[in-house]
């Protein structure tokens, strides 16, 4: 029994603070008839769904076998390899405290229940990346896609997350900067944590980039998108002061509030008044989320982001399941080849490059997201309770994210072809009307492709919008597809112009709770940074500092951000390329900063679990950044479009290429100087970190493994489950808990 004040009575002698190894094991193991036939039913569909994507060939294929073939699969992952990790690698002891137990302070450090903890950490990482990269890799075809998004996440995305989100726990809630430097040494992790600030600033610039495309000029979105935060911070204070701990009651408060922001910003969209307040042009909507991502960053977790994320994860995750369902009832037909002419090419129009190295860092956080290691090394282990509870939160966030990845790829298949390439190509080939838009992409040649004038426009007046020509950046394509199968479900013709707007509300939610906790995050890496000249930096708790590197933080992305809102030839089809390579370099950093970790345990018999997702991600990152430092090809190469660009302003050219003016031409001469310089530091401090890691790891292996840097062992003095569901075990142990002290202890107070 554990001595606790404080908890209940003082003195009282409480229930263990976890349930029993040996117990929690054997209920794992138990099989039963039913359990075995559960699986086997799981691995059949599994099996049968992955036949039919990969082997069966026709004209079309249909969508529900996407939904079997990647939820058989994940439950099979997270059920037997991240259960492998967890008992074999990481080896969680619930009897430790957390940091968010030992440091609670209030504002970073809080004991979070674990369903409102798996909606931040979800909300948090599941940005830009499932919804923008997939709908543009589409353009290669559906099966590469599917492969890499399902086995990628399993191998590779979802072992990052979890294992950094627990080295991080363990380690007081250290960034991966400074987990990178104590472990890497002076050089290693000085360039991992230039690496991990610098990338930063591009992944939130791209991630707002995103949310500016989908909303500019959309009243109903910006309405609906701005309720969402009174709501949250609505949400924070009763949980924390007025119900502590009845998370239930305040998740229906929350999600009826929700629902009713998006109705009533289809009402207000519809008047006079609410066009001309909220029909916004994309600068002031970059200016709004510049402001926005300062304060949210700011202000307490436990106020805004929290719940704000949590709030977001009911559409987010109730969204994806319910166009899961629709698409097992409705079976749409999905016309797309699995390999398409642009498979074999590096020419395609909405993304360049070949399908080798260029597929994989499209497709980022679907599959394998640096990102979600900053997050996983930010805001979450300062919030999570008991240790197993990682491996929920972990890998378990990051399977659900691939879902909402395969799901953005379906929607974006589901839409006629040539629609697709209509919405996806910059202006500057479409000349922005419906006449320009057809005749490009019917100047392509693809097979059974023919997009006229009138469906373009008949598109646009079906979703309410006044034109869907070169709406880029993925989310607009992708609430086309998914309004096109939600109404064939519910609604009909009539309800598409809804579900399009429920879609655009449904991705900017998704975005900017990735924008607020980055932020946070990335304030957290500067004040570290700081903090070794400047003492006083490193108090998280301090709020000047912590403004001061907010602002910092915030002027960087918001600088990019309003770079590429200006872009004459489309923010996003420039930045994206650089924002996914970046974002798998931060990958590989976070797996060799892990490859480390584990060999100064000693572990060297399940290095592989890193080594091999390493490895790829290191061949794919180099690869492609070497691609777009030295192509000569300006459709690829930035330096290459830098120098043809340049040549043709000093020959006097008042037009060249996609650019259509002498200003559209200096500001492409600007932007590729600006990513082909970013290019060249990213990957070269990539490669010093990776360098820095493996030789780190061949000194521990050496030496058969060196003193742990873990903080100190505290005893835990509270409980709560490890997972969604609690096991009979824990049911009773929480039973026991509440016995003793009330709903307190669940509530993290």
């Amino acid at each position: 029994m554990t001595q606790v004040s404080g908890g209940g009575a003082a003195g009282q002698e409480l229930p263990p603070a976890a349930v029993d190894e040996d117990v929690f094991l054997a209920e794992r193991r138990t099989w039963t008839p039913l359990k075995i036939a559960i699986w086997a039913t799981i691995a059949l569909l599994g099996g049968l769904g992955w036949v039919m994507l990969a082997l069966v060939r026709g004209e079309t294929v249909n969508a529900i076998w996407f939904v079997f073939a990647a939820v058989s699969t994940y439950l099979i992952a997270y059920r037997f390899y991240s259960t492998y990790i967890e008992r074999k690698l990481l080896k969680p002891d619930d009897r430790r405290a957390t940091p968010a137990e030992y440091a609670e302070n209030g504002q970073d450090f809080v004991p979070t229940d674990r369903r409102v903890l798996y909606g931040h950490h979800f909300a948090a990482i599941a940005g830009a990346g499932p919804l923008v990269g997939p709908v543009l890799a589409a353009q290669m075809g559906y099966l590469p896609g599917t492969i890499w998004i399902i086995v990628g996440v399993i191998v590779a995305g979802a072992v990052q997350d979890y294992l950094v989100l627990f080295f991080s726990m363990r380690r007081g809630g250290r960034s991966l900067g400074q987990m990178a430097r104590e472990e890497l040494g002076r050089v290693g992790g000085t360039a991992a944590l230039v690496a991990t600030l610098s990338i930063m600033i591009i992944l939130i610039a791209v991630l707002t980039l995103v949310v500016v495309n989908a909303l500019g000029e959309s009243p109903w979105g910006v309405f609906s998108v701005a309720l969402t935060i009174p709501i949250a911070l609505f949400m924070g204070v009763y949980l924390r002061f007025l119900r502590p701990g009845k998370v239930s009651e305040v998740s229906w408060i929350g999600f009826v509030l929700l629902i009713a922001a998006i109705i009533a910003g289809g009402w207000v969209a519809e008047t006079e008044w609410g066009q001309a307040l909220f029909t916004l042009d994309r600068v002031t909507i970059a200016w709004g989320i510049i402001i926005y991502g300062f304060v949210a960053a700011v202000l307490p977790v436990w106020l805004l982001l929290a719940p704000r994320d949590y709030l977001s994860t009911f559409m987010k995750i109730g969204t994806i399941v319910l166009l899961a369902v629709a698409i097992i009832v409705v079976r749409p037909e999905l016309a797309a080849p699995a390999f398409s002419e642009f498979a074999g090419r590096d020419d395609g129009p909405v993304v360049a490059g070949s399908l080798f190295p260029f597929l994989f860092v499209t497709i980022a956080c679907g599959a394998l997201s640096g990102f979600h290691a900053l997050i996983s090394s930010g805001t979450t282990p300062k919030l999570v309770e008991k240790e197993r509870q990682t491996r929920f939160i972990g890998y378990g966030g990051m399977l659900m994210e691939s879902f909402v990845a395969i799901m953005a790829l379906v929607a974006a298949l589901s839409i006629d072809r040539g629609l697709y390439f209509a919405m996806n190509v910059p202006a500057s080939l479409t000349e922005g009307t419906v006449e320009g838009a057809a005749a490009f992409v019917n100047s392509l040649g693809l097979m059974n492709v023919n997009v006229t004038p009138d469906q373009l426009a008949s598109t646009a007046a079906l979703v309410g919008e006044e034109s869907i020509v070169s709406r880029t950046g993925g989310a607009p394509t992708l609430a086309v597809g998914l309004a096109n199968i939600m109404q064939q479900f519910i609604g009909g013709p009539a309800m598409m112009s809804f579900w399009y707007h429920f879609a655009i509300m449904f991705e900017a939610l998704f975005i900017l709770t990735a924008v607020d906790a980055g932020t946070r995050v990335a304030r957290f890496m500067l004040q570290d940074a700081i903090g070794t000249v400047v003492p006083k930096f490193k108090d998280t708790s301090w709020r000047v500092g912590a403004w001061i590197c907010t602002a910092l933080m915030v002027g960087g992305w918001g600088a990019i951000l309003v770079m590429g809102v200006t872009d004459p030839l489309g923010g996003i089809n420039t930045l994206f390329p650089l924002f996914g390579i970046a974002n798998q370099l931060l990958a590989a950093i976070a797996l060799a900063v892990c490859l480390a970790l584990v060999a100064r345990r000693g572990q060297v018999r399940y290095l592989w679990i890193i080594a091999v997702p390493l490895a790829f991600a290191a061949v794919v990152t180099i690869t492609a950044s070497m691609f777009k430092i030295f192509s000569p090809k300006p459709a690829i190469g930035y330096w290459a479009q830098h120098f043809a660009f340049r040549e043709a302003i000093a020959a006097g050219e008042t037009s060249f290429g996609n650019a259509a003016t002498p200003e559209a031409m200096a500001a492409v001469v600007r932007n590729t100087f600006i990513q082909g310089s970013l290019s060249i530091l990213f990957v070269s401090l990539a490669i010093i970190v990776i360098v820095a890691a493996v030789l780190s790891a061949w000194r521990s292996i050496a030496i058969g493994g060196r003193p742990e840097l873990e903080d100190p062992e505290i005893a835990s003095r509270i409980y709560a489950p490890s997972g969604l569901i609690a096991s009979p075990s824990e049911k009773e142990l929480e039973k026991r808990w509440t016995e003793a002290v009330g709903d307190r202890v669940r509530a993290g107070h």
